[in-house]
């Protein structure tokens, strides 16, 4: 199996910055295509970035201009670094990486568990 952790939500002022981190390990044969989708309260998941391992990215409209993913492909590791945030931001972030566990085993969608990210205003 593949795990995903995620790391750096919290609290932060309108206007402010944050960095998410989420490194995947495991039985790790290859991996595609590494997102960040979010949840707020009461509302459905929606995706936030994508990139994938050729380095081909795609935001959100709301988070073009203010969030940047990126990815180091040998650490398996994907980043989301959010710029002036606002409190509409607010939400649960996970991360999502496309990957195989062998050469002849489909691709899976592997899932963190999510970090939690606060914006006040």
């Amino acid at each position: 199996q593949v795990q995903l952790v995620e790391s750096g939500g919290g609290l932060v002022q309108s206007g402010g910055s944050l960095r998410l981190s989420c490194a995947a390990s495991g039985r790790i044969y290859s991996i595609s295509d590494m997102s960040w989708y979010r949840q707020a309260s009461g509302k459905q998941r929606e995706l936030v970035a994508a990139i994938t391992n050729g380095g081909t990215i795609n935001y959100a409209d709301s988070v073009k201009g203010r969030f940047t993913i990126s990815r180091d492909n040998a650490k398996n590791t994907v980043y989301l670094q959010m710029n002036s945030l606002k409190p509409e931001d607010t939400a649960v972030y996970y991360c999502m990486a496309v990957g195989r566990t062998g050469v002849l085993t489909p691709r899976n969608n592997y899932w963190g568990q999510g970090t939690q990210v606060t914006v006040s205003s």
